[in-house]
C-alpha cells in the first residue's frame, strides 16, 4: 500500500517569521492565540516561536494582547490598519444604497408573487369547478321546476290544505290563549301580596319573559282579530 506523503513546509525564522505572523494577524483581523496561528500557518512558524513573536509584537505596540481567564489572545491594533480611501468608502456607500433599493424592489416583487400564488392556490381546480357548475345547474333546474306552476297559474296550495292550516291555527292559538290566561291567574295569586319592585325582581329571578312589542303588535293585527278568528271557524 502506498504511503501518504506529507507536503514539505518551510519553517520560517527571525524577521521572516515575525513578518509572517504580523501579516497574518493584520490580514485576518481576528483574535488568535499562538497555537491557532501556528496551525493556521501550517507550521511555518512553530508554536513556541509564534508565542515569542506575538509577545514581542505586543511589547512593540504593533498588536494588542488580551487575556481572558487563563488564555491569552492577540489581535491587530485597529489604529494601525490601513483605512479605505474616501472615494472607495463613498463608492461602497453608493453600492450599498443601490443594493438596498434593489432588495426593497425584489422584496415587493416577492410579496406580490406570494399573494398571487396564494390566490391561485385558493382558487378551485378544474375538477372542483366542474362539480360546482353541475351543482349550480341542478339548483337552477329545481328552481325552474318550482316556478313552472306559478307561471301556469296553478295554485301551490290546495283549498283542502288551506282549510287544514286554518284548523291547526285556530287549535293552537286557542291553546296559547288558554295557557296565557292560566299563567296570569297564577301570577296574580303570587305577586298581589308583593310590592311592585319585589314582583318585578321575582319575575326576573324566575326568568319570566313577557310578550315583546312585536308579539303585542301581532295580537292587535288582523291575523288575530276576532272577526278573522270567527271567519276561520
Amino acid at each position: 500500500m502506498a504511503s501518504k506523503v506529507k507536503a514539505d513546509v518551510k519553517v520560517l525564522k527571525g524577521q521572516d517569521a515575525e513578518n509572517k505572523v504580523l501579516d497574518y494577524i493584520k490580514r485576518i483581523n481576528r483574535p488568535y492565540g499562538a497555537v491557532d496561528i501556528s496551525a493556521n500557518l501550517k507550521g511555518a512558524v512553530p508554536k513556541t516561536a509564534a508565542q515569542k513573536i506575538l509577545l514581542a509584537l505586543a511589547e512593540k505596540g504593533e498588536i494588542k494582547q488580551k487575556t481572558y481567564a487563563k488564555a491569552t489572545f492577540f489581535v491587530a491594533d485597529q489604529n494601525s490598519l490601513d483605512a479605505l480611501p474616501e472615494h472607495k468608502v463613498k463608492a461602497l456607500a453608493e453600492e450599498t444604497g443601490a443594493l438596498t433599493e434593489s432588495s426593497k424592489a425584489l422584496a415587493a416583487e416577492i410579496k406580490a408573487a406570494s399573494a398571487e400564488l396564494a390566490r391561485i392556490k385558493g382558487a378551485p381546480t378544474d375538477t372542483e369547478l366542474s362539480t360546482q357548475i353541475d351543482e349550480a345547474e341542478s339548483k337552477v333546474a329545481k328552481l325552474r321546476a318550482h316556478l313552472e306552476p306559478l307561471r301556469a297559474g296553478t295554485p301551490l296550495v290546495s283549498a283542502a290544505e288551506l282549510d287544514a292550516l286554518d284548523a291547526e291555527w285556530v287549535q293552537w292559538r286557542a291553546e296559547w290563549v288558554r295557557r296565557k290566561k292560566v299563567f296570569y291567574n297564577f301570577w296574580a295569586l303570587v305577586s298581589d301580596s308583593l310590592p311592585p319592585p319585589d314582583a318585578v325582581q321575582l319575575a326576573e329571578d324566575l326568568g319570566i319573559e313577557y310578550d315583546t312589542p312585536e308579539h303585542l303588535e301581532l295580537e292587535r293585527g288582523p291575523l288575530c282579530a276576532p272577526a278573522h278568528a270567527s271567519k276561520r271557524r
